[in-house]
């Protein structure tokens, strides 16, 4: 019963809308994240978190109405939004960062960062679907 519930999390049509929502977000914010870094040379957290500053945008705006269908008004959805990006990011990208400088020692730099870049997009696509069906727009 336990596995059934977490399994239903993840399959349901809310599931299924955060993650058409974040095809969107993730094409445009990856083009953005890996230009940044590879083409303008910016530093790995400067391109990983203009990936999230230009993709959180069009998120809260389709994932308040399209995927949660929040209604409420005023600043409390949007700064609990707030909020849940920002912790999603630290946590993605604080996790990403040392656990691929020591799987790939050895490796250059670029290549670390690169890779902990796509890692921690994985982890914060978990993250943030958790935190803004749960904390921002409190989806039951």
């Amino acid at each position: 019963m336990w596995l059934k519930n977490k399994i239903a999390l993840f399959t349901d049509k809310t599931f299924m809308k955060f993650v058409i929502v974040g095809v969107v977000n993730t094409i445009v914010g990856t083009t953005i994240m890996f230009v940044f870094y590879n083409v303008f040379h910016l530093s790995y957290w400067i391109s990983s978190a203009s990936n999230y500053f230009f993709g959180s945008i069009v998120s809260y705006i389709l994932n308040k109405h399209f995927t949660f269908h929040n209604h409420q008004k005023g600043w409390a959805p949007l700064l609990r939004f707030t909020l849940n990006i920002v912790i999603c990011y630290l946590l993605a990208y604080g996790m990403a960062k040392p656990l691929m400088s020591w799987l790939l020692t050895g490796f250059s730099r670029e290549i670390q960062e690169n890779v902990s870049m796509l890692l921690g997009m994985v982890l914060f696509i978990v993250f943030n679907y958790l935190g803004q069906r749960f904390y921002a727009f409190k989806n039951k």
